[in-house]
């Protein structure tokens, strides 16, 4: 299995720091930090997140609570990020709210 994806569906509630090294989606509750060097995430509408994530690659449909530090970040239409954002490239579409800074580049 060269490229597994790791699924935490809707219904699954984590308290606690979750590493992983491929590709997660996630759709249920997690209290905790979520981490990965060069992992992508993808956060479902579902989801709801309170805590900080760092990954290569963030895209987001559901609701975070916490900073985003990523090399790409996506914000789709119905996703709610109350938190900071530092990536290199980030896109949000319209109908996303952010409340917080973004740091775009470097």
């Amino acid at each position: 299995m060269a490229n597994a994806t790791n699924v935490l569906s809707t219904g699954i509630e984590i308290i606690g720091s979750i590493r992983f090294s491929n590709d997660m989606i996630i759709d249920g509750k997690i209290e905790g930090e979520i981490t990965s060097e060069k992992g992508k995430v993808t956060i479902g509408e579902n989801a709801k997140i309170k805590g900080d994530i760092s990954a290569g690659e963030v895209k987001v449909y559901g609701n975070i609570e916490g900073k985003i530090t990523s090399q790409r970040c996506e914000l789709k239409d119905k996703s709610k990020i109350n938190g900071d954002i530092k990536s290199k490239v980030f896109s949000m579409e319209e109908g996303a709210q952010l409340t917080g800074r973004t740091e775009i580049g470097g």
